[in-house]
């Protein structure tokens, strides 16, 4: 399957509109996330979008890969200016959070509780995240269309590129949420935890399908000559290895108490998202 930059860049895109509304249905992140993420994958689709307009090929492929991205990008755009319109409603469990930990801190400091931030005005709607899921959808079915256009069995093709934007998007919405605390510090880390569990999960299929004849085992075995006398290959493996690894990992140092195991935690799934890019881009690369 060929390797291009518009595909790649649409992955990325709908694994992490994805993985955001994974987060966001929790009603605990701030605005300011949604808004963040929304603003960095609507850019990604706008790009890939724009490479394969560039690009003249023809095809239904094509195509329907190409409307894929202007709807997710258009998608994140509305959804993004929605929640911007209705910022005044807040985050229901979010607001819920601040007024707890006033009350704790006022109880330790045997102060009368301080007032806290008024409740919207009754029949404010809140941002839906079910909205993010639109913008994802509409790339997964540009994927769809991408995987016709990348060549290979379409099956497989399809199954890589599906896979690959979730692991995608589960390492980069993690490695985002984890620099959030910083402007959030009282949140849960169970949201942090969730995407962590859902990007170790997606290892194992991310690998098996790039495996999969004709993938990576035919590289391993000298089938197909990556021009290096194998080095690209076992390069792949140390790759693949390393991510789980980094994964686990950064699940540990979640487990310390400290404020500073976020920024640990998040400084680990830094070098996840290298790794991770070596485990899928260089196979892509390889089997094109």
């Amino acid at each position: 399957m060929r390797l291009d930059a518009a595909t790649v860049l649409l992955q990325w895109a709908t694994g992490g509109l994805f993985f955001l509304w994974v987060t966001t249905r929790r009603r605990e992140v701030g605005l300011g996330y949604g808004w963040l993420l929304r603003g960095v994958f609507l850019v990604m689709a706008a790009g890939a979008a724009a490479v394969l307009a560039a690009g003249n090929r023809g095809g239904a492929g094509v195509a329907l890969s190409t409307a894929g991205a202007i709807g997710a990008s258009l998608a994140a755009a509305v959804a993004l200016a929605i929640s911007i319109a209705r910022r005044r409603a807040g985050v229901r469990a979010q607001r819920a959070h601040r007024a707890e930990r006033a009350e704790q801190v006022a109880a330790m400091a045997g102060r009368a509780t301080p007032a806290t931030e008024p409740a919207p005005a009754e029949g404010t709607p809140e941002f839906p995240p079910a909205l993010d899921l639109v913008a994802a959808a509409a790339g997964l079915l540009g994927l769809l269309g991408a995987a016709a256009a990348v060549g290979g069995p379409y099956g497989l093709s399809a199954f890589r590129l599906v896979v690959g934007a979730l692991f995608f998007g589960a390492l980069t919405d993690a490695m985002l949420l984890g620099h959030w605390y910083l402007v959030q510090p009282g949140l849960s880390r169970a949201p942090l935890y969730e995407l962590l569990r859902w990007a170790t999960v997606l290892w194992f299929p991310e690998v098996v399908v790039l495996l999969w004849p004709t993938g990576m085992v035919s590289v391993l075995n000298g089938t197909i000559d990556d021009g290096y006398n194998g080095m690209l290959g076992w390069f792949w493996v140390m790759s693949a290895i390393t991510t789980i690894a980094l994964l686990v990992v950064t699940r540990l140092a979640l487990r310390e108490k400290q404020y500073s195991a976020v920024m640990a935690a998040t400084g680990l799934l830094y070098l996840a998202i290298l790794t991770a890019a070596g485990t899928d881009l260089v196979a892509r690369a390889l089997l094109a």
